[in-house]
């Protein structure tokens, strides 16, 4: 079989299958039906400094080959994660990643710093790209300037891998990855998702409750593909590739492209198996072309 341990950082990945954050849960909720510590890594939830409720209801919505989310980062806070989460999580053998979110580069910093001193937690995702909350998030993603005052804040106060989390919704994605590069991030992982909006034209009004959401699921795919051959191309430091994955040959295209792992996230809320499946046939495609690492495929484009 071939070698599927690819390398983020210090970050050890037994093979490069993770899940994205938001569609996983805390990784337990799924442990009846995969076996987690065969996961390359699992970003678990946002996470920001202070609880937040999130957007009214509906904040979900089923669009063709994909979906529509609002949820607006629900989650009870650091201090709850850290309190009655980790204890959960922190023995499970992958690398359970914690996605950090705020509304200022302070509250972004303070959450990472509450999370370095974690054993169990080898790095974060820092989410500079959400497009479903009214304030902070995209704001600092959708610049250089932005990305990087951010990057900075949480590298003063983290000390283990920083991997950060491009938005899409930009102009010059290579650019931004560029600048959270030069601040010190050890890896970037895109896209977040796109933003949309669907009608209700029955009742004549939108179908989320703040209009519009982030767009998930195969639909975005070859901007993603796109996306993360142009970063590969742009830094130095890793890539992490994710939107729209759902087999192993949408892997595949991404790991070509330039991604030394990739994320599945929409595809587990259709088959919660889909990351070990996905694994499996990279491995299987590995053995078919004679490969004998799965590092002999990124970055492989003429």
């Amino acid at each position: 079989m071939a070698d599927l341990n690819v390398k983020i950082n210090d970050l050890r990945l037994k093979n490069p299958v993770m899940t994205a954050s938001g569609t996983f849960g805390y990784g337990l909720e799924f442990a009846d039906f995969v076996p987690l510590d065969q996961i390359g890594g699992i970003i678990v939830k946002g996470t920001t400094l202070k609880p937040r409720e999130g957007n009214d209801y509906p904040r979900m919505a089923e669009t063709p080959q994909g979906m529509l989310n609002c949820v607006g980062l629900q989650n009870k806070g650091v201090d709850y994660f850290i309190g009655h989460i980790y204890p959960e999580i922190k023995d499970i053998d992958t690398n359970m990643i914690v996605n950090v979110s705020g509304d200022s580069p302070e509250s972004y910093a303070e959450t990472a710093g509450r999370l370095d001193v974690l054993d169990g937690i080898p790095a974060i995702e820092v989410n500079i790209s959400c497009p479903n909350v009214k304030e902070g998030g995209m704001a600092f993603g959708v610049t250089c300037a932005g990305a990087a005052s951010i990057v900075k804040a949480v590298r003063a106060r983290y000390h283990k891998t920083l991997i950060v989390k491009l938005s899409p919704n930009v102009t010059d994605i290579a650019g931004i990855a560029r600048a959270c590069e030069d601040e010190g991030a050890d890896s970037v992982s895109l896209i977040n998702t796109l933003m949309g909006m669907a009608i209700d034209i029955e009742h004549r009004r939108p179908k989320l409750s703040i209009r519009t959401g982030g767009l998930s699921g195969p639909a975005v795919k070859p901007v993603a593909v796109r996306m993360v051959n142009d970063v590969a191309r742009a830094v130095k430091i890793p890539v992490i590739g994710l939107g729209g994955i759902s087999t192993a040959e949408d892997a595949i295209e991404f790991l070509m492209a330039g991604a030394t792992a990739v994320q599945i996230g929409t595809a587990n809320f259709l088959d919660p198996r889909v990351t070990i499946k996905v694994r499996d046939g990279i491995s299987d495609w590995l053995d078919r072309h004679g490969c004998k690492s799965v590092t002999e495929i990124i970055n492989c484009l003429a």
